[in-house]
């Protein structure tokens, strides 16, 4: 008789969602991500909540791993990742790993372009660049820190570089951890990536969080987030003048390539329509 094929391992997408007091949007951010091409899990790490978005989240449909206290992010991602290995099986290709934010809402549906790319293996890390968020106070400080560091650890200048809503693979994640701690997990990860060579792509996505305002409680946020950053800069190795200016600056206006770095950088200007850059050959 004929031996039966096996049929081809499908590829699936696990969503990972790292929480803290969120129960207010969780439920609609769960929904939405459950409908997002080829995800199959969906996974709340409620992080020390003192609320009840463990429980809004399991009503919602959602596998919940919980913190007896407050870990932070990086511990919430790794958990997350590991809860899902061991959900992977031998028989099927390790899943892919969406980490979005909880308080994404609704709009959450809209992170389905960051999925494409990384199923199409056209890329290992695929970031989300947000529209500008209404409310949003922040001068840039932080983002510019982190953008200078990515531009000379990994050769391209990226537009969102602390954006936490992003694809990649399993080898990519593993091969970014141990992850920084703190706000600096997003900065560090790009870097460790770009100097590893694995492709990485910016698209936008329409969607819609709480934005930091110019409140006392938003700036000491920026501040942590600013402190965290150095630290994970600093760690690896780069020193990065205070000045946001130079040629991260002027890379970032001409979409200069750098020859530093083994990074590919693949930018989706528009949803549906992709510039692809390529960074001049090595000599």
């Amino acid at each position: 008789m004929p031996r039966a094929r096996r049929s081809t391992p499908q590829q699936r997408v696990a969503v990972i969602i790292p929480a803290k007091n969120e129960a207010g949007r969780i439920a609609s951010t769960i929904r939405a991500t459950a409908a997002l091409p080829a995800v199959d899990l969906v996974l709340v790490v409620d992080d020390g909540s003192a609320d009840a978005t463990g429980q809004i989240s399991r009503e919602a449909g959602a596998v919940v791993v919980r913190h007896p206290h407050n870990r932070g992010k990086a511990e919430a991602m790794e958990t997350g990742a590991a809860v899902v290995a061991m959900r992977d099986t031998d028989d099927d290709p390790p899943r892919h790993l969406l980490f979005l934010d909880a308080d994404l809402g609704d709009s959450a549906a809209n992170a389905g372009p960051l999925i494409a790319p990384i199923m199409a293996e056209e890329a290992d890390l695929t970031i989300a660049v947000l529209p500008a968020q209404h409310g949003a106070g922040g001068h840039g400080f932080v983002v510019n820190l982190a953008r200078r560091a990515i531009a000379r650890a990994a050769g391209w200048v990226p537009k969102a570089p602390l954006s936490g809503i992003r694809c990649l693979t399993r080898k990519a994640f593993e091969s970014a951890t141990p992850l920084a701690r703190g706000w600096g997990v997003e900065t560090a990860k790009t870097i460790a990536l770009g100097r590893a060579g694995f492709d990485v792509q910016e698209i936008p996505c329409e969607l819609r969080h709480r934005a930091s305002g110019k409140d006392l409680r938003s700036q000491m946020h920026r501040a942590a987030q600013y402190r965290d950053v150095l630290l994970a800069v600093s760690a690896r190795g780069l020193r990065i003048a205070a000045q946001h200016t130079g040629r991260a600056a002027s890379g970032l206006a001409s979409g200069e390539w750098s020859r530093q770095g083994r990074g590919r950088r693949r930018e989706q200007e528009r949803p549906g329509q992709r510039e692809t850059h390529t960074r001049p050959s090595q000599t």
